[in-house]
């Protein structure tokens, strides 16, 4: 009986992946970058051509290493090597500096929006203040995380759920606006075949990796595989389409949505406003369509608040620690990064964070307002968090490779050769899609976009030579 207790149905699985994937933001981000309604398209291909294949790769490999506990690094090192799997496993901590970075600017625009409920105070505000107060912020939450606290942990789940359930709300209602209130000055959705056919341009090219950002993470799930009811050859497909047909209707519906609210050709001509406000602009008229004022833009402010600060304390400690706790990644790490306080946080690890954060946050300082800082920052973490992606088509590819090594319980294609096909496919999609992205008319923001992946992923590859070097030195010592 206490067997059965632990076993998850397909059904509890395929939310608990839709809630890893989904968001509003990326209903509200999808229709900003791609003029609208023509992002539908983009949406149904990406859901078809990636993260369909993206779950059953996932699910094959937390299948095939369900000791591992689902790890990227575990299955990078049980199919090539410990020194590959150690860079899998920075990769996945290096990706969180830009995130880091950014949730700071995040948290003081949902405060202001809950405090003046308008776009305009702070996007008026000078770009070096609101950077100083991003950087306060930023070192607040690391000097809490240095602490060994982490008060925000348990609302954390709270504003989380509470986000899900209000991105699945807003089209809903959204829909039923119409009908209750009939006069609300809606705008016509065309959505014949030549308005919804997006135009590749370099400009859709180049922000292609906002899409694939959206999309990624679902490796989340994978431990849960082996704990599912049933055969999880059948109920583990049934659980991911099922997650994948929500994503669908999420995203067409609230895109659908967004058009009876917004122009696109007035989010063009003000692009970097509508990508910084855009999702509290969306609450704020839905709440004028019900005749509740900026109710809903306060909830939605409210939670967004809550979910940027603990995210940004969760992202500064817990990726540290999968880093430097793991034995087989530690031996590649300078050994003054592994020093710990008397809380038991890595402190100098923390220093590095706040070295490689505060870098970004400075640099931004001159960046004209407070709104292209946000558009900034998102697009680089759009072009930085796939890459940790490409380490999990890696160690499918291998894993096909040698098929035979591997037992498992669930398979996502027969053929070997058409696994290592799919596989290859999803690692350049996803390798195309991340440098393309890297292009901005922006000199700033293009220097952003390639300096800050090199520097980090240089990190990457020189700690180790430094960790020989002092294991050399010691060796010589004791000798």
């Amino acid at each position: 009986m206490e067997k059965n207790n632990k076993k998850i149905s397909w059904l509890v699985l395929a939310f608990m992946c839709f809630c890893t994937l989904w968001g509003f933001g990326n209903v509200a981000n999808g229709y900003i970058f791609f003029n609208g309604t023509q992002v539908i398209v983009l949406w149904l291909f990406m859901f078809v051509f990636y993260l369909i294949p993206y779950a059953f790769m996932v699910g094959e490999l937390g299948s095939a290493f369900k000791e591992s506990g689902g790890g990227v690094s575990s299955w990078v090192q049980k199919t090539s090597s410990a020194k590959l799997a150690y860079y899998a496993g920075w990769t996945y901590w290096a990706v969180h500096i830009s995130y880091i970075a950014s949730k700071g600017s995040g948290g003081l625009k949902a405060l202001s929006w809950i405090i003046f409920q308008n776009a305009e105070f702070y996007d008026s505000i000078p770009g070096p203040i609101v950077q100083t107060l991003t950087l306060g912020v930023f070192l607040f939450f690391c000097w809490v995380a240095s602490r060994g606290l982490n008060p925000l942990k348990n609302l954390s789940s709270i504003a989380g759920t509470s986000m899900f359930v209000m991105s699945i709300l807003f089209f809903v209602m959204m829909f039923a606006a119409p009908v209750i209130n009939p006069n609300g000055g809606y705008l016509h959705v065309d959505l014949s075949l030549s308005a919804l056919m997006p135009k590749m341009t370099l400009h859709t090219l180049s922000n292609l990796s906002i899409l694939v950002f959206a999309v990624g993470g679902i490796e989340k799930v994978s431990p849960y595989i082996n704990k599912m009811e049933g055969n999880p050859a059948r109920e583990f497909p049934k659980s991911m389409m099922f997650a994948a047909a929500m994503v669908v209707v999420c995203a067409v519906f609230g895109t659908v949505a967004m058009g009876m609210m917004f122009d696109p050709a007035e989010i063009n001509a003000n692009f970097d406003s509508y990508l910084a406000n855009g999702a509290y602009w969306a609450f704020q008229k839905l709440g004028q369509y019900y005749g509740v004022g900026n109710l809903f833009l306060i909830i939605y402010a409210i939670c967004n608040l809550i979910g940027q600060f603990a995210v940004l304390v969760l992202s500064i400690d817990a990726p540290l620690r999968m880093l430097l706790d793991d034995p087989d990644s530690s031996r590649y790490i300078p050994k003054k990064l592994l020093k710990k306080n008397k809380y038991g946080a890595f402190i100098n690890g923390i220093w590095l964070i706040i070295a490689l954060c505060s870098t970004i946050i400075v640099a931004q300082i001159f960046v004209p307002g407070a709104a292209t800082v946000i558009k900034q920052l998102t697009k680089l973490n759009s072009i930085i968090e796939p890459f940790r992606y490409l380490w999990i088509f890696f160690a499918y590819f291998l894993l096909r490779m040698h098929s035979e090594k591997y037992p498992r319980e669930y398979v996502f294609v027969k053929s070997d050769k058409l696994g290592i096909t799919i596989a290859i496919w999803m690692f350049t999609v996803t390798l195309a899609c991340t440098l393309l992205g890297m292009y901005s008319e922006d000199p700033f923001q293009l220097g952003l976009n390639i300096i800050t992946p090199i520097v980090l992923f240089g990190l990457g590859i020189i700690f180790p030579m430094i960790r020989k070097k002092e294991d050399e030195k010691e060796g010589h010592i004791e000798a």
